[in-house]
Formats: C-alpha cells, sequence, structure tokens
C-alpha cells in the first residue's frame, strides 16, 4: 500500500508497530519523575545531539550507564577516562573526549544549581516549555537539539510538554503522508503515546527504510 492511500489512524498504528520505541527505553532507562532516570535521559539527549548515529549513541549511554555513570554525583566520581573508556566501548570514538569533559562539566552544572535533580529544573521554568529548554540548553554539549531531544522523551512523564512535535517530527510525518501541523499530529494518538509517537516519527525521517517499513506492505 502507498503513503497516498492509507488512512492515518492505519499509519500511525504501523508507526507505533515498526518504530515506537522510545530512545529512553532502547537506552534501558525507566523513565519516571525522578532525579536519576531524568538525569540518564538527560545525559543520553547529550549523545544523540551529536552528528552521530543513533544506535551508536544509545550505545554509549548504555556503556555509562553499566559503568555507574548514573546520576550527576557518580558522573563526577568516574575519573575522565572512565567516562573515555565507556564512550569507547560504545564506539562512539569521534567525540569521546570532548563528550568526557562535556558530561562532567553537566554534572557539576546539575549538582551545583539543582542539586542534581532536574525537576528543581522543572520547577524553575514554572510551566513554561520554552523557559524549560532555555534552562536545558544551559547543560555543556546540549543545545536546541539536544533540548528538543529531552523534551520530546520527557513528556512521558512531564505533561506540561504534551504535545512535544517539534520540526523533526514534521519531517518523519511529511515522509509517511500524515499531517505537517504538530496539533493535527496530536490529535491522532492518546497522551500516553506521545512520546513514543514522536521518536518513532524521528525514526522515520532519520532512515528511509524505516520509513518504507511504515507505508508499504
Amino acid at each position: 500500500m502507498s503513503k497516498d492511500s492509507t488512512a492515518p489512524g492505519r499509519t500511525v498504528a504501523r508507526l507505533l508497530e515498526v518504530a515506537g520505541t522510545t530512545y529512553a527505553r532502547e537506552a534501558g532507562i525507566k523513565l519516571a519523575d525522578k532525579p536519576a532516570p531524568l538525569y540518564q535521559l538527560l545525559v543520553l539527549s547529550v549523545l544523540l545531539s551529536t552528528r552521530i548515529k543513533a544506535d551508536i549513541a544509545v550505545a554509549a549511554a548504555k556503556e555509562l550507564f553499566t559503568a555507574g555513570c548514573t546520576s550527576p554525583k557518580r558522573m563526577l566520581e568516574a575519573s575522565w577516562q572512565d567516562r573515555v573508556d565507556a564512550l569507547g566501548r560504545g564506539h562512539y570514538v569521534r567525540y569521546d573526549e570532548s563528550t568526557a569533559t562535556a558530561l562532567g562539566d553537566g554534572a557539576r552544572l546539575l549538582l551545583d544549581t539543582y542539586s542534581g535533580d532536574l525537576r528543581k529544573l522543572r520547577d524553575r521554568a514554572a510551566g513554561d516549555v520554552g523557559e524549560l529548554r532555555n534552562l536545558l540548553c544551559e547543560v555543556p554539549r546540549l543545545g536546541p537539539v539536544g533540548a528538543d531531544i529531552f523534551c520530546r522523551e520527557a513528556q512521558d512523564v512531564w505533561p506540561e510538554l504534551r504535545p512535544y512535535l517539534d520540526r523533526k517530527t514534521v519531517s518523519g510525518a511529511d515522509r509517511i503522508g500524515l499531517p505537517r501541523d504538530g496539533a493535527e499530529l496530536a490529535k491522532l494518538v492518546a497522551d500516553r503515546d506521545l512520546a513514543r509517537f514522536s521518536a518513532a516519527l524521528v525514526r522515520v525521517s532519520l532512515d528511509k527504510k524505516t520509513a518504507d517499513q511504515v507505508t508499504t506492505a
């Protein structure tokens, strides 16, 4: 079946079936509104925001977490070389040294500014999504791209972010024949599925083969 003849509801169902795994879940993060998993999502967002394949960023995040870097305190307790080695095991080799430094600097910022708890950053934003993004962008190596990644995934546990469907998700939607308007896209899924939906749209925007799996029988 072609994307032109597929009803939106059927396309969405197929999209979630093929690509509806959040990046957090892929990295082994059990996302909840708690300090450790929120921090782990932040680390993953930093890794995903560089010009490197998503599967490599996910693998590197897993290696960091396996090495014990699961909170800002534990990230700082690990040596710079420990971080470099973990990133290397995940084949995150182009940016391993600079990223190891940025992760240490970011952990220090979070401890000094928010006592290591991203819920305090959320409180400071007071429900203003734009301000939340601005505060996230203060984290070393995150930037606007990383802030978008974090918000797309965090909408699963921070309702004020919903619906978070940015230009990257709209690009994926266009590729498989879904509406290009974020508000219209949000109507196609339940709130509980928005994070999965946005991740799936990003996946099809990045990979034509995944898009073809959604749009062809």
